[in-house]
């Protein structure tokens, strides 16, 4: 069980125990559920509420008893968003994904306050999307994040 599996609610490990049961892909899931790969790996990692809906259909697709998904995840569950990861991440993926920004994120922020002024580009309303470009030299990881900006008040 990984460090991130650990911190999950049972109801999240069994998802993902009869997700590599089922062989099936984040993307997969989500065409069965009528949502993008990425909403559902965050279901998946406890950074999401699933509707009332998307369990009934998340128990189908994974042949797991409803009633439990309801009980740990239904209308009293809210995600504790963001406590995966406490320190900097030591999952090479993860900590590359973490030195873009330390490496571009100030230089991103810049160009973004000069864009749209002084804000802050949400991640509540906010989408995200993972494809891969093929390219002869190796293929290329090309990551969309689309977040509406939010400008600071003044009063």
């Amino acid at each position: 069980m990984s460090l991130e599996q650990s911190k999950l609610t049972a109801s999240h490990n069994r998802m993902f125990k009869a997700k590599a049961d089922r062989k099936l892909s984040f993307e997969n899931i989500g065409k069965k559920i009528g949502r993008d790969e990425v909403y559902v790996a965050a279901i998946f990692y406890g950074q999401a509420k699933p509707s009332k809906e998307e369990l009934e259909k998340l128990s189908a697709v994974l042949n797991l008893p409803e009633s439990h998904l309801k009980e740990e995840l239904g209308e009293s569950y809210y995600p504790d968003r963001g406590g995966l990861i406490s320190t900097v991440p030591t999952d090479p993926l993860l900590y590359r994904l973490y030195e873009i920004i330390q490496v571009f994120g100030y230089p991103l922020k810049a160009i973004i306050h000069e864009k749209f002024g002084d804000g802050i580009m949400s991640a509540i309303d906010f989408s995200a999307k993972v494809e891969k470009v093929e390219n002869p030299k190796g293929d290329r990881v090309k990551i969309t994040l689309d977040g509406k900006f939010l400008p600071y008040n003044k009063w």
